[in-house]
């Protein structure tokens, strides 16, 4: 065999060769782009989420605590509607308020009862939703150790148009009663005792006679009551008088303008007691 056969029979040999190792090229590139997937020019990372800001806390005088009473349902929704104009009392009126409310502090860290006593004239119209809003609002806000009164100068009756406009805020009335000067029972929440209310003279042995806040609703008990014989604290704190609208078509409006003041009144009283 020549030079050149030797040539030509080797390159037939490798050419076999050649081709093996094209097809294991191949079969590795097809392997390396199915396990890697498709590729794109970019990668894109996903975003992190930015927290979002929590709202910041309410001004605490604005804000009806997790009370745990139950009250009936139109009267808790009155009460909830009044939480917003706690803030709108005018500061003058908010002044008087945390001077009862610091009385209420001092006589409970002492380990008494603090005792409200509401006066008017008559005692038959403000000075009964003073106390029957203070009972209330005292119990909501879970402040225990507290007793509201009332009483007048003189005794009449409950005003029943009074006593119409706290039944429009949700009281329940039991059983009407009669007579001259019915005592009425008005019943806030299941799970309290119905408040008794009727007309008496502030003096009346039912009522405290030592160690009481004397609060005056009107400008006329305010004048004739200069001292309040076993009084701890004399304080006023006015109301217009709803009696002026008697008759007339404002009336109605007038009485549940009043109550709404004094129910807003009475539970800033007690948040500021509470907090």
């Amino acid at each position: 065999m020549t030079a050149a056969d030797r040539r030509v029979a080797l390159s037939t040999l490798r050419a076999p060769m050649h081709l093996c190792q094209l097809r294991v090229a191949l079969v590795f590139t097809c392997l390396s782009f199915a396990c890697a997937g498709p590729r794109t020019s970019e990668s894109t990372p996903t975003p992190t989420p930015t927290p979002t800001p929590a709202d910041p806390s309410p001004e605490p005088a604005t804000t009806v605590p997790n009370s745990t009473l139950v009250l009936h349902p139109e009267l808790a929704r009155y009460v909830e509607s009044l939480q917003p104009e706690l803030a709108t009392i005018p500061d003058e009126r908010k002044q008087t308020l945390d001077q009862i409310a610091e009385f209420v502090q001092t006589e409970r860290a002492a380990g008494r009862t603090a005792k409200l006593v509401f006066i008017c004239t008559h005692n038959s119209r403000r000075s009964h939703m003073s106390q029957i809003w203070a009972t209330t609002a005292a119990a909501w806000y879970g402040v225990e150790g507290v007793e509201a009164y009332s009483g007048g100068t003189e005794a009449t009756a409950f005003n029943p148009r009074a006593v119409a406009a706290l039944q429009r805020a949700g009281f329940a009335l039991e059983a009407p009663p009669e007579g001259d000067n019915p005592h009425y029972l008005l019943d806030y929440s299941p799970e309290r005792p119905p408040i008794e209310a009727f007309s008496k003279v502030f003096s009346t042995p039912s009522n405290p006679q030592a160690e009481f806040a004397a609060i005056l609703n009107c400008s006329e008990a305010d004048k004739a009551c200069p001292f309040v014989a076993g009084a701890s604290l004399r304080i006023s704190l006015a109301y217009d008088d709803p009696k002026q609208a008697d008759g007339t078509p404002a009336e109605q409006a007038r009485y549940d303008e009043r109550c709404r003041q004094i129910a807003d009144e009475m539970f800033y009283l007690f948040s500021k007691v509470g907090a």
